[in-house]
């Protein structure tokens, strides 16, 4: 008995966080896209944020140290990993 409650509790833990999971990268997809949206719009105005660490950034991306230059992009912005990696592709872009 004890051995069937425990699956069951350990299935419904494991649904939960496939339930929670799924809700994050919906929530990650809706962010890159407000992203995307914001750079068009920045683009479009000619606006560009100007900060030194982002040249350093292109540097890197030049010389060829993409790890780097995620690095150095998620020390600038605060960004999370997926977030630095995605837009450092597109500065690469």
């Amino acid at each position: 008995m004890d051995i069937l409650t425990s699956a069951a509790v350990v299935v419904v833990v494991l649904a939960g966080v496939g339930g929670i999971e799924s809700r994050i990268s919906r929530a990650d997809r809706r962010m890159a896209r407000v992203e995307h949206k914001l750079d068009l719009i920045l683009d479009h105005l000619g606006l560009r944020e100007d900060d030194p660490r982002l040249e350093e950034v292109t540097g890197l991306l030049r010389a060829g140290k993409r790890m780097e230059a995620i690095k150095v992009y998620r020390e600038a912005t605060g960004a999370g990993l997926k977030e630095a990696k995605d837009a450092v592709d597109r500065m690469a872009a």
